[in-house]
């Protein structure tokens, strides 16, 4: 079977992917800020405890971010009926499975913030390569700071695992 050559999507086009892709971050962030608290309570240690806390408010200016470009872009944000990221977010990893080990529990806590953060690395990723090609100098700016803040949090993560597994 041979490969189609589809023509390269137009400007119009490629905002319509744009938007679509952005809504779905920025709703599912706005979900996840929304438990942040409850994923603090969960957590067993004050370390871990004070990285989620640090990671919401990363997730409130990454929303703030995100709203900065909605308005550049002369754009509201729209409602998502279906919402990958906030499948993963109501299902908490499972989350809410007792542990009779605390470690087991921060350690799903943290695995739980990484898939996250790696879906919104990923997204990211492809929403400054489409601004990019758009030449949206500012949003492309704004997705590097989100981009960034994200990739910081899933260090921060695993750096925390680390310390945590080997004592």
């Amino acid at each position: 079977m041979e490969p189609i050559n589809s023509p390269a999507p137009d400007a119009a086009f490629l905002k319509l992917i744009f938007l679509h892709h952005l809504t779905r971050i920025y709703n599912g962030k706005r979900f996840l800020h929304q438990r942040t608290g409850h994923l603090t309570a969960m957590a067993s240690f004050k370390g871990l405890e004070l990285a989620i806390d640090e990671f919401s408010e990363d997730v409130k200016r990454q929303i703030s971010r995100m709203e900065e470009i909605y308005k550049l872009l002369g754009e509201t944000p729209s409602p998502e009926v279906c919402n990958p990221i906030k499948s993963i977010v109501k299902d908490e990893f499972c989350l809410d499975e007792t542990q009779n080990i605390p470690l087991l529990n921060d350690l799903d806590i943290m695995l739980y913030i990484q898939v996250l953060e790696h879906i919104n690395i990923t997204s990211y990723r492809m929403l400054i390569m489409i601004a990019k090609m758009l030449k949206y100098d500012e949003v492309k700016q704004l997705l590097t700071e989100n981009f960034d803040e994200s990739a910081d949090n899933d260090k921060l993560f695993t750096l925390i695992a680390k310390e945590y597994i080997t004592g």
